[in-house]
């Protein structure tokens, strides 16, 4: 015989944002975002709360777009049962709830698209593969709270500080997402853990990526100049055009217009997620037009035939060099000195040369202009400028 009930199946479809009481503990809770969840709200005999008074607990019973209305009824008596019994339900009711290893496991795969590259969202799982699934992976997903959470914390909250907030952020969002399939009731403990303090501070560090004087980058380029090696020809592009390390390594023979002297890197590749354009100096085209005749897939091959250069590869040739203390990274905060120090550019064109994201929403929104040309001539006495040494002027 079917529980009745105030609610009914339209109700539950149609009701607005709030918890909706459909008698003897049961509720249904409507999220702002529409998601619907059973929740049953029971007394266990015998068991007190910190002020002494009988303890009352939620308790989540599925997503109302899996759970019927006469299934969570049925679900919501034989709780009350076992809390009139003394049996905490959380304990004691055999139910279909995910393990936080087989949530996670769903929000990797639903946010895959959304993630810039596959790089990007493997990343994201491995985390929590490797500092939380030992832990907690295998634990229903409601019984997860504070002590769980600090457990996976805590260990590298202090020696791995970087890689500890990601962890807690991806923790609260597979949680999150829980909540919102009903399979959680209350507040996130990350988030708990975070308003109280709990976790020790630290005091994270900034760091730069080490860069060279613009006083000093004609003379490396004039011995770059000097080498055959393809990551001396990848170097001195980098320099030239004040790419990313990927974005040069990566680059493709049809990303290049020879015609209109233009280079376009695709969204793919970029940071930002949209294409960019670089204008090609001459000095910059001739690096490139010799090496066509090498017919490969990439401009910048590296030793296996149709493949680039490791990421590495510039690097370790600074360091042949004995050109200690400077990344790659930092020749583009090289450019962006002399920019500003010598060339007095003005701060879009400079930003923009870098692939920088200028100004707020709105003032882009207006500011649809790559300034390629006023680019273009930035870059042609940026060139000129790297080159001089090279060509035996005074830097």
């Amino acid at each position: 015989m079917a529980i009745s009930g105030r609610l009914t199946k339209k109700l539950v479809e149609t009701l607005g944002a709030g918890r909706h009481g459909d008698g003897n503990g049961l509720y249904l809770v409507v999220d702002s975002s529409g998601a619907r969840r059973w929740i049953v709200r029971v007394i266990v005999k015998g068991r007190r709360n910190k002020r002494g008074a009988p303890l009352r607990t939620d308790f989540g019973l599925g997503g109302a777009n899996l759970i019927t209305i006469n299934e969570a009824r049925e679900k919501a008596l034989a709780y009350r049962r076992l809390a009139r019994q003394g049996q905490d339900p959380r304990f004691d009711v055999t139910r279909d709830v995910p393990t936080f290893e087989e949530i996670a496991g769903q929000v990797h795969a639903d946010r895959m698209p959304t993630w810039k590259n596959r790089k990007h969202g493997q990343q994201w799982i491995n985390t929590l593969r490797d500092y939380a699934f030992p832990k907690i992976g295998g634990m229903p997903v409601d019984r997860i709270d504070q002590p769980e959470v600090m457990m996976c914390l805590l260990p590298i909250w202090t020696k791995k500080h970087e890689t500890a907030k990601r962890l807690a952020q991806r923790i609260k969002t597979v949680l999150d997402v829980a909540r919102a399939k009903g399979f959680r009731s209350g507040e996130n403990p990350v988030e708990l853990i975070k308003s109280a303090g709990t976790l020790p501070k630290v005091k994270a560090a900034v760091t730069h990526h080490k860069a060279m004087k613009w006083q000093d980058i004609p003379a490396l380029y004039a011995a770059l100049n000097q080498r055959q090696a393809m990551a001396a020809k990848a170097l001195m592009f980098t320099c030239l055009t004040g790419a990313r390390t990927n974005e040069v390594l990566g680059l493709c023979w049809e990303e290049i217009d020879f015609d209109r002297q233009l280079w376009t890197c695709p969204a793919e590749r970029m940071k930002t997620g949209t294409a960019h354009r670089v204008p090609l100096t001459p000095e910059a085209l001739a690096i490139l037009k010799p090496l066509v005749a090498l017919k490969s897939t990439y401009v910048f091959e590296g030793q296996k035939r149709h493949k680039p250069l490791s990421n590495m590869s510039m690097l370790m040739l600074l360091r042949r060099m004995n050109v200690e203390g400077i990344t790659v990274h930092g020749f583009r905060s090289t450019f962006r000195d002399w920019a500003a120090e010598v060339a007095n550019a003005p701060r879009e064109v400079a930003e923009k040369s870098l692939a920088h994201t200028v100004g707020s929403d709105v003032e882009r929104a207006y500011a649809r202009s790559d300034l390629l040309e006023k680019r273009r001539d930035l870059m042609v006495a940026w060139s000129g400028f790297v080159s001089s040494a090279a060509r035996g002027e005074q830097g």
